[in-house]
């Protein structure tokens, strides 16, 4: 390493991956919240419209999900989300909207397949169709939201203190332990 090479190390250093685990579990846990409670709203709206209405399966449960997209949209924007870019809030919007909605067909078309393709319709079996088109829809939605709609705002390095103007790192370059 005496080649007088200024060159940064290759690999990050382990507080940087360490915070960005951290980070990482933090969203997780707060998207889980939140949308446990969507979960909840979801599956109560969804029965109370079958049991006071006389709508098809399907259609109840789309009303269920719109619901729960307008319940977890406040929760994402103001708890989960709260610390990421608010600007362009129409684009925001409609990229919720839009990956929502691909959520919903996601959703209800497996209690659509369920219901209508193999004839499974009592209402244990709805419900059951219903919690696992909402898991593998919340797939979707948790990658679509964080990559797309609630985009991190830029990480700022910290700034150390006495590291010469020009980048370089001194006299004093550490050395790399293997």
């Amino acid at each position: 390493m005496g080649n007088g090479s200024s060159a940064p190390p290759t690999t990050a250093p382990r507080g940087t991956v360490r915070e960005r685990i951290d980070r990482l579990v933090r969203e997780v846990v707060k998207f889980g919240a939140v949308g446990g409670m969507g979960l909840l709203v979801n599956l109560l709206v969804f029965n109370l419209v079958r049991q006071v209405t006389d709508l098809q399966v399907v259609r109840a449960s789309v009303i269920a999900t719109v619901v729960a997209i307008v319940f977890n949209y406040i929760g994402f924007r103001y708890f989960a989300y709260r610390d990421r870019d608010k600007s362009g809030r129409t684009r925001e919007m409609t990229l919720f909207l839009l990956f929502s909605a691909v959520g919903l067909v996601i959703e209800n078309g497996v209690l659509y397949t369920a219901t209508y393709g193999f004839g499974w319709d009592s209402p244990l079996q709805s419900n059951i169709f219903k919690f696992l088109g909402i898991g593998v829809a919340t797939l979707f939605r948790f990658w679509s939201y964080r990559t797309w709609v609630f985009r991190a705002l830029p990480v700022r390095e910290p700034v150390t203190r006495g590291a010469p103007a020009d980048g370089s790192r001194g006299s004093h370059a550490t050395q790399r332990v293997p």
